[in-house]
């Protein structure tokens, strides 16, 4: 059983997260002081088992949990906020028990991204998710430049010290005036929700950003191809960062709906 906790108001837990906490034979926790802070929050007391969940030690907790499942214990999965699986651990537990034919429940819940979705300002009758971005430059650069074209809007999670430099970058990829929302603290005492172009956010968030970070990205509006002096340009700013010509020809290519052959064959064309 997969259960949403709290993002930062305790308020926001549900009845059913109360009971089952205290209900659940086994509890697999992300931080299990953090758990024992939001039962004590919602003055119950777990009457199961609590271990440890987090990313390193998942692959090592799964053959006991499984094991407890299969003699029909009711394990209990929560995270340190919002919804297990969403940049959390919780899928591999889930894909081992579709696996095998165990039953899987989650009670809903916060989400930081739907909800920084609903406050974003920004369309939301469809929408993307995206998880972290790469920490290095290159990579993070590359990163955006696939979304170049994304009709979607496009929810990411970010730390906090690489807020102003992942804005900097969307800027130049994406352009200065593609619209986003940084929304900060969701749900906390200093909540704070930042709506403008990037480049607009990348400048305020120079002057330091503390908390959790959710960012929304508005979709690419239609416009037509770019021309192929702009895919060439890109493809080789790419292969100059260390990517294969071949692999980054295509990727330019799909994400500009051109063809990969005619793309390859300008970028060996151009000195």
């Amino acid at each position: 059983m997969l259960a949403a906790t709290p993002l930062g108001d305790v308020r926001d837990a549900s009845p059913r997260l109360a009971e089952a906490l205290a209900s659940a034979d086994v509890v697999a926790a992300e931080d299990t002081r953090r758990l024992r802070s939001l039962a004590a929050a919602l003055e119950v007391t777990p009457s199961g088992r609590v271990v440890s969940f987090y990313d390193q030690v998942e692959t090592a907790r799964l053959p006991g949990l499984l094991e407890s499942l299969r003699g029909g214990a009711t394990v209990l999965l929560v995270t340190d906020a919002g919804m297990p699986s969403v940049s959390d651990p919780g899928y591999r537990l889930v894909a081992a028990c579709v696996a095998e034919d165990l039953p899987v429940t989650c009670l809903p819940g916060p989400s930081a991204v739907t909800t920084a979705l609903a406050v974003s300002g920004l369309p939301s009758d469809r929408f993307c998710f995206e998880g972290f971005p790469p920490r290095k430059q290159g990579e993070r650069q590359r990163w955006f430049a696939a979304l170049r074209a994304e009709p979607r809007t496009c929810v990411f999670f970010e730390s906090p010290h690489r807020l102003a430099a992942t804005l900097a970058d969307a800027a130049q990829v994406l352009g200065p005036d593609r619209r986003a929302a940084v929304c900060r603290e969701l749900t906390k005492t200093y909540e704070e929700v930042r709506r403008g172009g990037l480049g607009e956010l990348a400048d305020w968030a120079e002057e330091g950003v503390r908390g959790e970070i959710t960012v929304v990205l508005a979709g690419a509006e239609p416009t037509g191809a770019p021309s192929m002096d702009v895919l060439v340009a890109e493809v080789k700013q790419r292969v100059a960062d260390g990517e294969r010509l071949k692999s980054a020809a295509a990727e330019v290519a799909e994400a500009a709906g051109v063809s990969k052959k005619a793309l390859y064959d300008a970028v060996v064309a151009t000195p």
